[in-house]
């Protein structure tokens, strides 16, 4: 089992048949699979070496899917950089699984010169930009037109294939090590966990090719053998615009991106009729937020995804008849879903015992897709998957069927006058109040409580409210204990590329010196 497999079936099978859009490029199976042959040569005569580590730091495009298929193929391992990261973080990257060549396009190239000041690993910068190529590097087309294809490398289920960093929320970033069995597996059982039709089918990928999720979503594609159209990077109308030009069938979103798409002021210009399945994921969302979506796109199926980057991603989806019209809808529609074909899942408590339906403990699930482990990190490891069971510090449980929950990360959790207060219960609440664009709940010093609930919340544009009417709503919706005693007021919050909030950011101001740190 290998990540190449099926561009060798793509060739065989569909030749002829679109594998990647991208602006003005448009790959058959064909087509995409001599390149990824050609590249896989270049890489190696670049001086990459079996399971050496490639990196690319780019916006998505067809190049990004050669750059996955092509590093396997010349038998290397993928390291795709955060593109939010600033020089430093990015050498570190690097540095720590020793990246010798990295490949940039036009939005990148200007940092190379910083990278090679900051970095002692990179040797080697490939140009895959659309102008000339910059001094110093090389050019990306001119190796590929030069090159001879050559024979895909051979692999073991068991080979590294990624390694992905992670966010960097609880501390400096871990490089995530999955194997192309992990990928291939965990590719194979979202499909089986989500049918959907491959005839005239057509994928949108605007989530960020670095993160696992368009990676995943990626992978997928070329699995199922239907086209992937890649929008550069998130903006609203180019994904709009996305969905109508190529009739697309299916796309991921996270939930931030969602709740942009649907209000931005022409989503109602565009024919959107084609979209059959609006996966989502990644982050948390709020059920107004969801109904406000499902009614938004009425003829498309929704269904959420449940995972982490040491998941390969996906362990839990949520199937579209979790979203139908039913007497219980509300209390599905919070929940994560229930395991994919190759997942295991169960509730934890701090010894490790399994706790009862419908008590909160730590999410930990085992399978083929778990991670090998974190590059040179033993300890973390070990600590992760302790017992053989992947530690997702995800607090949740599971309803008497089955049906998991996710309460909030346990990190996340506020203790407060000796109460437990999981944020994301709050965030909900307070995202009822229309005024509410965005919220998020962290826990801060207080010298009564040990911990006091706090609020910070993006108004909408031209819209007023109080602090004090933000407590009242709330004692109105959840428990006083859970309720927030101060609020403020942000223009924006703090986002990773992937869209995710980082809560990290709100708290450290509060918890700077203290000796007991959150988070």
């Amino acid at each position: 089992m290998f990540l190449t497999q099926p561009l060798h079936k793509g060739r065989r099978e569909k030749a002829r048949d679109t594998a990647v859009v991208c602006g003005n490029h448009r790959l058959d199976f064909a087509t995409l699979t001599d390149r990824v042959a050609r590249l896989g040569a270049v890489l190696q005569q670049l001086g990459m070496a079996r399971g050496d580590r490639v990196g690319m730091m780019a916006l998505n495009s067809h190049r990004f899917v050669e750059f996955f298929f092509g590093t396997w193929w010349g038998g290397g391992v993928i390291n795709p950089v955060n593109i939010r990261w600033n020089p430093k973080e990015v050498a570190y990257s690097l540095d720590d699984c020793d990246t010798r060549i990295l490949l940039v396009d036009d939005l990148f190239a200007p940092m190379a010169g910083e990278l090679r000041k900051l970095s002692t690993s990179q040797r080697t910068v490939v140009y895959c930009g659309e102008g000339a190529v910059p001094e110093g590097m090389v050019g990306y087309e001119a190796l590929l037109a030069e090159a001879r294809p050559i024979e895909d490398a051979p692999h073991s289920a068991d080979e590294l294939a990624a390694i992905m960093y992670t966010g960097g929320t609880t501390g400096r970033p871990k490089g995530v090590m999955l194997t192309h069995g992990s990928l291939y597996i965990n590719a194979l059982s979202s499909v089986a966990a989500v049918p959907r039709e491959t005839r005239n089918a057509a994928v949108v990928i605007a989530v960020p090719m670095f993160h696992v999720a368009g990676c995943g979503l990626s992978l997928q594609s070329i699995l199922r053998l239907v086209p992937q159209h890649v929008v550069p990077m998130f903006d609203e109308v180019a994904i709009l615009q996305a969905i109508q030009a190529a009739r697309a069938t299916e796309m991921f979103l996270v939930p931030t991106m969602i709740k942009r798409v649907i209000e931005h002021p022409r989503f109602a210009e565009f024919d959107l009729s084609s979209l059959q399945m609006l996966l989502y994921g990644a982050a948390p969302i709020d059920v107004a937020l969801l109904e406000q979506a499902m009614a938004a796109l009425p003829k498309t199926s929704f269904s959420q995804a449940y995972g982490m980057t040491e998941l390969s991603p996906t362990v839990a989806v949520l199937m579209p008849h979790f979203h139908l019209p039913g007497p219980d809808r509300n209390r599905l529609l919070r929940a994560a879903g229930t395991p994919v074909p190759v997942a295991e899942i169960r509730i934890v408590d701090g010894e490790d015992n399994e706790v009862p339906p419908g008590q909160v403990g730590e999410i930990v699930a085992r399978g083929p897709m778990v991670m090998k482990g974190y590059w040179n990190k033993p300890a973390e490891t070990e600590a992760a998957l302790r017992g053989g069971w992947m530690h997702t510090g995800d607090g949740g449980y599971m309803d008497e069927h089955g049906l998991l929950f996710v309460v909030d990360r346990m990190k996340d959790m506020i203790v407060s006058g000796g109460e437990n207060v999981y944020s994301a219960e709050v965030e909900n609440a307070i995202a009822q109040m229309p005024q509410v664009l965005m919220s998020a709940v962290i826990g801060v010093p207080d010298d009564k409580w040990g911990e006091r609930v706090h609020a910070v919340i993006v108004l909408r544009e031209g819209m007023s409210l109080t602090a004090d009417e933000v407590i009242a709503h709330c004692r109105d919706q959840i428990a006083n204990y859970k309720c927030p005693r101060s609020v403020e007021f942000r223009d924006a919050l703090p986002l990773s590329a992937a869209g995710k909030l980082q809560k990290f950011q709100l708290r450290e101001p509060f918890w700077a010196g203290k000796e007991r740190r959150v988070g």
